[in-house]
């Protein structure tokens, strides 16, 4: 093939036609860096979705909380199915507080208030970390493409490279005609593995920021309630005494 054939076919040659033309390893690059970004996409959607979910359930369910109404009956509404990290605290506390009255009740023994406080506040902690624990599912690939999709774009880009040097050695032609689809179709891994890479290293910071201002609301919740039931729990020992005596 000659200078000016090459031009032709170079010239002929869209973007699409160029990355077909690559050799098989360059369009495994390519394609596994496509699937990686889509499927990027697919958890950067499903994450942003669920977290202003529970972000709207939450709300309503402090304001539920802080309205005055009696705990037992907000309990009793919420059921064994909380929709939001912060109902699944407030039921694993009342739950663990309704569990130590009933074990009262039938062995009439006082409350140790100091043993059922830490009982309330680990409840809560453990209930926390497995909600938080299923708002961090799949980040993990986020954060593994954003740092792994550039270099095996990378990869891609001085694979074909070297093929396409090689394909100039064997038409024994250097003129940049000749080179450019070859460099050109090297370089479109590149391009792919940023593409897969800038969308998942923003969007895992934003949804990483976003999910530690959450957590930290729940800690707050969990202080918040567990003085709440810090004071019952001493109401509840000083009228012990007061009918002991």
């Amino acid at each position: 093939m000659d200078t000016q054939t090459v031009t032709e076919v170079a010239n002929q040659m869209s973007m699409w036609d160029l990355v077909w033309a690559s050799d098989m390893v360059t369009k495994v690059v390519m394609i596994g860096l496509i699937a990686a970004s889509v499927w990027c996409w697919a958890i950067i959607f499903e994450k942003w979705g669920t977290l202003r979910q529970l972000k709207q359930r939450s709300e309503k369910f402090e304001e539920k909380f802080w309205s005055g109404g009696s705990l037992d009956r907000l309990y009793d509404n919420i059921g064994n199915k909380p929709n939001n990290p912060m109902a699944a605290m407030f039921v694993a506390a009342m739950r663990e507080w309704k569990r130590t009255n009933i074990l009262k009740s039938k062995t009439d023994r006082g409350l140790r208030g100091v043993s059922l406080q830490q009982r309330i506040e680990k409840a809560m902690t453990v209930s926390m970390e497995k909600e938080l624990d299923a708002m961090d599912t799949r980040m993990g690939f986020l954060a593994s493409t954003g740092s792994v999709a550039p270099l095996v774009g990378l990869f891609g880009t001085v694979w074909g490279i070297i093929n396409s040097f090689n394909a100039i050695g064997a038409t024994q032609s250097n003129s940049l005609a000749a080179m450019a689809p070859g460099i050109a179709e090297a370089l479109f891994t590149t391009a792919f593995g940023l593409i897969a890479a800038i969308p998942a290293v923003v969007a895992y910071n934003k949804i990483t920021s976003d999910i530690d201002r959450f957590a930290r609301k729940l800690e707050n919740f969990m202080a918040e309630f567990s003085s709440i039931l810090s004071r019952e729990i001493d109401d509840t020992a000083i009228k012990a005494e007061m009918a002991g005596e």
